[in-house]
């Protein structure tokens, strides 16, 4: 386990860098987590973030990133629920690094 300091406060985050407590997040956790990852954080990404963490609120679970697609190609529009601007926004996997991201746990059947 170790840690990410927002604030001055240390938060618990698990082996791959993941929150521990969900509760826990704040917006700034999504910046120092990008920026360690070399990514700048646009209005684009923010719109994916805070759309998992609204689907996160409504059915307890962080999507795998054919069910993201497709939840966002419906909110969004289909120029947004495709994997290639998905992946353009997270190369890491949409689902992964934008759950990570939005203080989510990791989606389920990632690797």
């Amino acid at each position: 386990m170790g840690t990410i300091t927002v604030d001055g406060k240390d938060y618990e985050v698990d082996e791959e860098g993941y929150l521990v407590n969900l509760n826990e997040w704040v917006p700034a956790m999504a910046e120092i987590m990008a920026k360690d990852e070399d990514c700048t954080l646009t209005d684009a990404h923010w719109e994916v973030i805070n759309f998992l963490r609204e689907y996160y609120d409504e059915y307890q679970i962080a999507p795998a990133v054919r069910v993201l697609t497709k939840a966002i190609g419906k909110k969004l529009g289909a120029d947004k629920g495709n994997s290639k601007y998905l992946y353009e926004l997270f190369p890491y996997g949409p689902a992964k690094q934008a759950c990570k991201y939005a203080g989510l746990p990791k989606p389920t059947g990632c690797v």
